[in-house]
């Protein structure tokens, strides 16, 4: 750790001025060596705090530099020595409670994906994930990484996702199961066919987010720099004023070593970390603090539709039989004939329908573009489209449906839906709940299915028939007094509008790669739920970090003022300052697991 140095150094030189003082009866060489170590350790600091008024922030170290110079020039040496050893310290426990609790964001780094079987020509060759292409066929053996995003052809198998999802119940994948790249194989070697190189997996666009949440800093560690201002300001008046009605100079000393500033640095970026691991834990990768200050503040809240407040994956709606035949029987004949199909319906059909449903296919031809003939029971079956399967005159209807006959006889329509999400209406009643003013939807679908879709779940307003670029405006066109305005997406076409918005959130686990590296935050399990709880999760955190920042203020304005009367000399004023300092990092540490 970077400050743990400093710390090591300031206890070592303190050990010697103790060895120096008492054991060898030389207080005048423990007063220089003190003295010197104060010096060297002020102008270091010093120099940090002019780096960061020239990066535009506020500093907040001027009170601590303050405090070892007033010790050291009224010749407090050893509380001089206790505030160094306070502030690499308190830089120390920071820099460990930052690293503990960004530790589940970490472990994605450290657990990527190495190495992978190929299998070729029959024979398994062993090479690095990286040099995986789309197509190629790999084995996973049991308790080994999953090392790209693939898809399941060989095998059935349980997967360990929760790294990646937070789901801690192993997921059971099948033939044509989809797998992300980082799932921890069960018991049970599968062959899988990549669908992504390494570089390309969601795995690599989950580690780029993780490694960007340490490089922007939030704008709530700016704002407690600014509380630092007047801070500083109250502590110098008191300290003064303190010397002036007791004519001792030695109360300047007193007051400044208990108004060293610790809480202010430690409370904000040891909370919104804590928070961000708190956020992993649940699914949901933060990349900034700013994101989570942003999401606790949002007013206004955008969803794209289709696989965002949608399945994004059609199902079957309606079973529409003809007056000859009922719902059962033209069910059975439709998916017996799709059954070896691999049309994205005909999945969706077999996945309706249950297996003693199905009976055997002969003579079974494709016609494509058009739809499948096949015999089913000694009948001739027909689906697919309207004109394929009969001439009769049949009104065609407007939503995506497959059309079925029966020994040329028409039987009737099965009509798809991409189904909204059976968490969604309870998500955006929470999300009002939480203080979100407004919900809408922008979508490119049709109009009217987003009004209708938008009705049921209680939406404020919704566009339809959108470009990228049209969404983007609606965004931009929001005015300040609905902002933060958080946007909810999950396709390459939602990229564009997940920047433009204060806060954009991809639903990761099925969504494309450019829309979770053009988000701020991403969902990794499909569940929009996560959502709610990523505003909640934020909210809590910010509330934590304000009431850290205040509760550290009182204790250290309280502490200062009973330092101005004298009764606390500056050794033991150090101690209290230690003890503010640990209980500031406990209350911003709370961050990581309160609900």
């Amino acid at each position: 750790m970077k400050h743990a140095w400093k710390l090591g150094a300031t206890l070592a030189i303190g050990a010697i001025a103790l060895l120096l003082e008492f054991g060898f009866h030389q207080a005048l060489y423990a007063q220089i060596l003190a003295t010197i170590a104060g010096s060297v350790m002020s102008l270091s600091m010093f120099v940090e705090m002019i780096k960061t008024l020239r990066s535009g922030k506020y500093g907040v170290d001027l009170l601590a530099i303050m405090a070892i110079v007033a010790t050291l020039a009224v010749s407090q040496y050893w509380a001089s020595l206790m505030v160094l050893v306070m502030l690499t310290g308190g830089d120390t426990l920071e820099d460990y409670a930052s690293k503990k609790a960004g530790q589940e964001l970490k472990s994605l780094l450290d657990n990527s994906p190495q190495r992978a079987h190929l299998l070729r020509d029959g024979q398994t060759v062993d090479i690095l994930a990286g040099e995986v292409k789309v197509g190629n066929h790999i084995l996973v053996k049991p308790g080994e990484q999953v090392p790209v995003d693939a898809k399941v052809i060989q095998g059935i198998s349980t997967m360990d996702e929760s790294s990646l999802t937070g789901e801690s119940r192993p997921i059971e994948k099948t033939v044509g199961s989809e797998v992300m790249s980082g799932s921890i194989n069960g018991d049970q070697a599968i062959t899988l066919q990549a669908v992504s190189t390494a570089a390309n997996s969601q795995y690599q666009a989950i580690i780029k987010l993780v490694k960007q949440s340490a490089q922007q800093p939030a704008r709530f560690v700016r704002m407690a720099d600014r509380y630092a201002v007047p801070f500083t300001i109250v502590s110098i008046v008191i300290a003064v004023l303190a010397w002036i009605i007791s004519g001792d100079p030695v109360r300047i000393a007193e007051v400044l070593v208990v108004a060293s500033p610790c809480p202010l640095i430690l409370a904000a970026p040891i909370a919104l970390v804590s928070g961000m691991s708190r956020a992993s834990k649940n699914g949901i990768i933060v990349k900034t603090g700013t994101t989570i200050e942003k999401l606790a503040l949002a007013k206004t809240i955008a969803f794209d539709k289709t696989g965002t407040l949608t399945k994004g994956k059609l199902e079957v709606d309606r079973i529409l039989p003809d007056d000859d035949f009922d719902a059962e029987t033209l069910l059975h004949f439709a998916a017996s004939a799709e059954q070896q199909s691999g049309h994205v319906l005909a999945r969706s059909l077999i996945d309706y329908t249950s297996s003693n449903q199905l009976s055997p296919v002969t003579q079974l031809k494709e016609v494509t573009g058009k739809g499948i003939e096949a015999t089913i029971d000694g009948k001739n079956v027909r689906v697919g489209k309207l004109n394929f399967v009969t001439d009769q005159n049949i009104e065609k209807l407007d939503q995506t449906a497959i059309y079925v006959s029966v020994d040329d006889e028409y039987a009737g329509v099965i009509t798809f839906l991409d189904q909204v999400r059976p968490e969604a209406k309870a998500t955006i009643s929470e999300l009002k709940q939480l203080g979100i003013g407004k919900t809408m939807m922008l979508t490119g679908d049709q109009s009217m299915i987003a009004k209708t879709i938008s009705t049921d779940l209680g939406l404020d307003e919704v566009h339809g028939n959108l470009l990228p670029e049209n969404k983007v405006a609606i965004l931009k066109g929001i005015k300040d007094d609905g902002r933060p305005v958080i946007m909810v997406g999950d396709g390459v076409n939602d990229a564009p509008s997940l920047t433009a918005a204060d806060v954009g959130v991809a639903m990761g686990e099925h969504g494309a790669t450019a829309a979770s590296e053009s988000a701020d935050a991403v969902i990794l399990k499909d569940d929009l739920h996560r959502l709610a709880r990523a505003v909640k999760i934020s909210q809590d955190t910010m509330r934590i970090a304000r009431n850290d920042v205040l509760t550290g203020i009182v204790i250290l304005v309280v502490l200062m003022l009973v330092a101005s009367t004298g009764i606390i000399p500056a050794l033991l004023g150090a101690i209290f300052q230690e003890a503010v300092d640990t209980i500031t990092i406990l209350l911003a540490l709370r961050a990581r697991s309160e609900h």
